[in-house]
């Protein structure tokens, strides 16, 4: 096999490592997130080929192309084929404009397509060297039901899920808490920034190193990566193959984890003429991209788009870094990436509450389009992109934009709004007649740590 791509901490005091290490890692020591160290590029005439294939053949091609020599050819071939067998649905709604529906996996959430995969490859490097792990994650909303789903049964991994019990629907925390097996969940009167802090906490902490703790948050390289693959799958299913022919992007973003899985499409090769980063009013990346300076919003304001209420998105620090920057896990700008490049191909907006509810009421009204809070504030997101007029606004323009949960997931907003009940996806058939099963922590370390050792 090649010699493997090696993975290098944000922060810079750690070892380097290779995929697999990184994958059951989770964060590195110095609380840094794992970067590759040259990012592969994929040639523009495989990128067109990607038209005929089926969604995980082009996984194999995406996800392998940062895994060679650490796994074997027909090995990945099953596991991605395993992964993805459920539908990607493009749908066209007016011109050359589509919404990219990431909610038909088994939890009815985009966090099914890094969850799946990491599961699995998780599973096959632990097979191989005979250990075990302790998944920890924090939850705004769906990444908590997606790993639970995603990790359920596996013998060599336990999860525990921590969720802000004032945030997440009724139908999102009954996609953890009716699981049980070797998925705990665990309610925190607090943000998702509180849970997400406790979680990075215990990583560091060596008291807790007997657990071989690991990370299913998008602070895990394992769940990045997984993440670029549907970006090449939308541009090469509706890409008309004209020369120079590019596309634009808008990914409602919380902690952005999609973001950076599209940004690192776009290193890779991919043809994408602007990324429209949309934010619900936790808009401190916006600010950021048009200020230049960087300010956390603590505690993070709540919105109805509830899996993005982040007031300090993690990945930032990978998106600085790709910029050539230097951030901190605590949000520290230690070297500015280069503010001007990113300009060029992001466009940041935040969408208020009230905009969001607009939207899903106008884009039902308007084209029959069934949007969820967080679909919304991307759509609204783009239609304000394509309001600036610019060159890559214009109506000929390839654009898609992200749905990232199913509409049933979020009943009482729906019914709110447009007086109507989303119909249920087989996923969520049933769930309000199972039994929950879920602990409630106070928002502290030390009782966080009591309850693992305790637990574990």
């Amino acid at each position: 096999m090649e010699n493997p791509l090696l993975f290098y901490s944000t922060n810079h005091l750690a070892p380097v490592l290779t995929f697999d290490q990184a994958l059951l890692k989770g964060q590195a020591p110095d609380r840094g997130l794992y970067m590759p160290e040259h990012i592969p590029v994929i040639a523009p005439g495989l990128i067109r080929d990607m038209k005929q294939m089926p969604y995980h053949e082009i996984a194999e091609i995406i996800i392998g192309s940062f895994l060679k020599g650490v796994i074997k050819e027909h090995e990945l071939r099953a596991l991605v084929k395993d992964a993805y067998n459920f539908e990607v649905p493009l749908q066209h709604v007016f011109n050359r404009t589509y919404v990219m529906r990431l909610d038909q996996g088994p939890t009815a959430s985009f966090k099914d397509f890094a969850g799946r995969m990491m599961g699995r490859l998780m599973n096959h490097y632990l097979s191989l060297s005979g250990g075990n792990l302790l998944i920890l994650t924090a939850t705004s909303g769906d990444t908590g039901s997606a790993v639970a789903n995603a990790f359920y049964g596996f013998e060599k991994i336990k999860v525990v899920v921590l969720f802000p019990t004032g945030e997440v629907t009724a139908r999102q925390r009954k996609q953890m808490t009716t699981l049980g097996k070797n998925v705990q969940i665990i309610g925190l009167d607090a943000k998702f920034d509180d849970c997400q802090a406790l979680v990075k906490q215990a990583f560091s902490d060596p008291d807790l190193d007997y657990l071989n703790l690991s990370s299913a948050n998008s602070i895990n390289i394992g769940r990045l990566i997984p993440q670029i693959v549907y970006y090449f799958y939308a541009f090469a299913r509706l890409s008309n193959d004209s020369p120079g022919e590019g596309i634009v992007f808008s990914v409602p973003s919380g902690n952005f984890g999609d973001m950076m899985g599209g940004m690192l499409a776009k290193k890779m090769g991919l043809p994408v003429r602007k990324y429209v980063i949309a934010t619900n009013e936790n808009d401190e990346f916006p600010l950021f991209l048009s200020q230049g300076k960087y300010h956390k919003i603590e505690p993070s304001r709540n919105c109805i788009s509830s899996a993005m209420n982040v007031g300090h998105p993690s990945n930032l620090a990978r998106l600085t870094a790709l910029y050539g920057g230097d951030m901190d896990e605590k949000g520290v700008v230690h070297r500015l990436p280069d503010m001007e490049r990113m300009r060029q191909d992001i466009f940041a907006v935040s969408v208020t509450d009230e905009e969001t509810r607009a939207t899903i009421r106008s884009a039902w009204e308007k084209y029959g389009l069934l949007l969820e809070p967080h679909g919304a504030v991307g759509w609204r997101g783009l239609e304000r992109f394509l309001e600036t007029g610019s060159p890559e606004a214009a109506p000929e323009q390839l654009c898609v934009t992200l749905e990232t949960a199913h509409p049933a997931k979020f009943p009482e907003q729906i019914r709110d709004i447009l007086n109507l009940d989303p119909e249920l996806p087989p996923s969520l058939k049933g769930l309000e007649e199972k039994p929950e099963h879920y602990d409630i922590l106070e928002n502290n370390y030390t009782a966080f740590k009591e309850y693992l050792k305790l637990k574990y």
